[in-house]
């Protein structure tokens, strides 16, 4: 018994020694990024594992306090193929139309300044219904520690669920248009990834792409991404990367990018660049105006 237990040990050792420098080869990491080298398929794994350290969590500030000004919108809830309920704050638009715009809150949570820009787009886009997703279930970050708490906690699935909830409600012949920054950028391309047919144009602020060629095969929309050259985590190397990956996948990705900080574009973040973030928000206009019909 003993014999077979030593051998049993051995082979799972090798075995994950195995996993490790495959994993590690895939994978190339820098010392001054805080990537773990796991789940090397799922960067969504990897941005949860991220999340969990205190150098992330530095490019984070407190955010300063935000209230949304005069809000038009309510808060709309819609189940989810998970058996559960999911949540987001809606603005419809005057006239009955088909076209939802998914708006995806950073790390911290749907609080006010995420209501904010969702009734900014509101006002400045036409022919669109604008829905900022609560991918947090209600829970809403106010310092960079429990912000870090919730990101690296949520279960994937249980995002896609919301995800595919809001899609529900959407409708089955709704058009589909998401924007979001850091965590909420990584899932807005998610997002228009899982909307499949239905995606009709996808904005990402500074957030993690996706690597896997066959998930971006699957997209159905051109993509603009916004990206900061200080940015420690979602690093040039990685928008680089990026761009090869959608050329590979046969999909259409603009890039600009800004010498700022992670977090350039949020107002009530101690590191936000105006010019950088007046600019990228004239570029989303004109990107998704375009594609609303």
């Amino acid at each position: 018994m003993r014999i077979v237990l030593f051998f049993l040990a051995a082979f799972v050792t090798a075995a994950l020694l195995s996993y490790t420098m495959k994993t590690d080869r895939k994978m190339s990491v820098s010392p001054k990024e805080t990537i773990v080298s796991c789940y090397p398929e799922d960067i969504r794994e990897i941005a949860k594992m991220e999340a969990a350290t205190k150098e992330f969590a530095a490019l984070h500030p407190d955010p300063l306090y935000f209230k949304v000004k005069d809000p038009k919108g309510k808060t709309v809830s819609f189940k989810t193929p998970d058996g559960g309920n999911g949540s987001g704050y809606e603005i419809r638009n005057e006239k009955k139309t088909k076209n939802f715009l998914f708006v995806i809150h950073e790390w911290y949570g749907l609080n006010d300044y995420i209501k904010e820009e969702a009734e900014l787009l509101s006002t400045e886009l036409d022919n669109v219904n604008v829905i900022a997703l609560d991918l947090y279930d209600g829970k809403v970050a106010t310092t960079a520690d429990s912000a870090m708490k919730y990101m690296s906690g949520v279960n994937s699935q249980r995002l896609e669920n919301i995800i595919k909830g809001a899609l529900a409600y959407a409708g089955s012949d709704a058009k589909i248009y998401t924007i979001g920054w850091c965590f909420g950028g990584m899932w807005s391309l998610q997002a228009s990834i899982l909307a499949g047919k239905q995606g009709a144009g996808c904005v990402m602020y500074y957030g993690r792409p996706e690597t896997n060629i066959s998930k971006l095969q699957q997209l159905n929309t051109d993509v603009i991404g916004f990206f900061a050259n200080q940015d420690r985590s979602i690093t040039p190397e990685r928008v680089t990367e990026f761009e090869n990956n959608m050329k590979t996948a046969g999909k259409t990705l603009t890039v600009y990018r800004y010498d700022a900080g992670h977090g350039f574009a949020n107002p009530s973040n101690p590191i936000f660049n105006k010019q950088a973030r007046d600019d990228s928000h004239e570029k989303t206009l004109a990107f998704l105006k375009a594609r609303i019909k």
